[in-house]
Formats: C-alpha cells, structure tokens, sequence
C-alpha cells in the first residue's frame, strides 16, 4: 500500500472515531441533564420527565412554539438595576435565567424571590465570583455549596446550574455536588461598554434558535439593551425561555 493511500485510511479512521467520542459525550451530557431535572424537580411536583421542560410558575403558553432563545445573566441581583430589569420583563412576559452570586442571595433576598415568583430560573455563580484555578478547587467548591445554600433558604428550592464565572470548569463537580454548567454562545460584552445600542446589535445581529444570550444586570446600559434586544427579538419570532427549558426540550 502506497504511503499516501495509508495515510488517508489513518485520516477517515481518526475521524470516524472523533465522531463516535463527540457522540458519547453528548449522550453523558444530555443524561447529566436529565438527573438534574428528575433531582431538582420545581415547587414539589414530581419531576419533569426525560425530555420534557420543567414547568414553572408565569411561564405563558406561548413558549411551546417559535425559535427559543435563553437570556442570562450574571452577577446580581443588584438594588437598583435588577428591579428595573424585573419590570421591563414583566411587562413583555418574558422570563431569563440570572446565575446569583452568593453574596447579593444573602444582601437582597426580596429580590431573589421576586425572581422565582416571577417565573424566573435562579442559578449558581459562586459566592464571591471566584474563577477555578489550579490552586483553589477546595475554596470552588466551598462557594458553589455555600451560594446553594443561601439560594434555598431564600426560594426553598434547589438549584440545579451553576455558570462558572469566566467559564472556568471541572467535570468533577458535576457528580460531586450534582450540578450542571451553564455556558454561553453570544457574549455581547456588555460589561465593558456603556453603549446601548452597540451591545444591542452586538447581539441581535449574530442570534441563531437556541443561542444562549451572556449578560449582565449590574449596569444601566446592560438593562436598558436587554430590554431592547427583547423587544426586537419577540418581533422577530424569537421565544424567551430559561436555559433549563432550552436544555430540556
């Protein structure tokens, strides 16, 4: 066999088995996520069942059709700019996901239960918005358990996702603490910016069905573009879900 025709069998088998490794990790990934909701079943129902959504208080019956697309975000909730972004998602009907940080569950408790009252999934971001290194894997996962804890003495609920601040992750956790994390596939960096309608076209301008939208609702423009990108999305025949409906369904 010539040197070149060798070479191309070894290419076609290294891709054949690339493909069978990608397809076992996603069956573990969606199997992962299917034990989180049958664990975290919401409000004391039974649990959800294997792919199908949790169901959770406000959700209009809207949301079974139309491109689906989750609005996150992080680090709140804050006094201020958290309330206005809970206004404005009230009045469109929209509900979004918001990864808290332990610290502001247990500043502004009032409002993490205005979250959950109001339709809203509340995840993981650590205590203090630590990122996992090499040297600090004990204090991780001292802050995901710790922020757990103070998430269910404020809704009386568990939580099952947790975004780990800069994305920064160990698979380990996953079976250890039970908890499924949460990326993102459109980041409109808005927490660098003060520009409303640069961070709206940042965004609307790449959304795709099933995007998973990286926020932040800890600054005025953040919210104020929120809020816009909602209103042009919905227009556009997009669905706000919770990133657990959109894992789920």
């Amino acid at each position: 066999m010539g040197v070149r025709k060798w070479m191309k069998r070894m290419v076609i088998l290294d891709l054949l088995l690339a493909g069978m490794l990608f397809f076992l990790h996603m069956r573990e990934s969606a199997e992962s996520v299917y034990t989180a909701a049958a664990v975290y079943g919401t409000e004391g129902d039974a649990a959800a069942p294997p792919g199908g959504a949790v169901t959770r208080p406000g959700a209009p019956a809207e949301r079974e059709t139309g491109r689906k697309i989750a609005l996150t975000f992080d680090d709140g909730p804050h006094p201020r700019y958290t309330v206005k972004l809970l206004d404005g998602l009230k009045e469109r009907g929209v509900s979004v996901t918001f990864f808290v940080t332990g610290a502001n569950v247990e500043k502004y408790p009032e409002i993490v239960r205005r979250m959950q009252d109001e339709g809203h999934l509340i995840g993981n971001h650590t205590y203090h918005h630590i990122q996992l290194t090499a040297a600090n894997g004990e204090q991780f996962r001292d802050e995901i358990i710790s922020t757990n804890e103070a998430i269910r003495e404020v809704t009386g609920e568990d939580t099952a996702y947790i975004r780990p601040p800069y994305g920064s992750w160990n698979k380990k956790y996953e079976e250890e603490l039970n908890m499924f994390p949460v990326l993102w596939s459109v980041d409109p960096r808005d927490w660098c910016s003060d520009d409303k309608a640069c961070i709206v076209s940042n965004t609307v301008s790449r959304i795709k069905e099933g995007d998973i939208i990286l926020m932040h609702d800890q600054y005025p423009s953040s919210v104020a573009a929120a809020l816009e990108i909602v209103d042009r999305l919905q227009q556009e025949g997009y669905v706000f879900v919770t990133v657990e409906e959109l894992l789920l369904d």
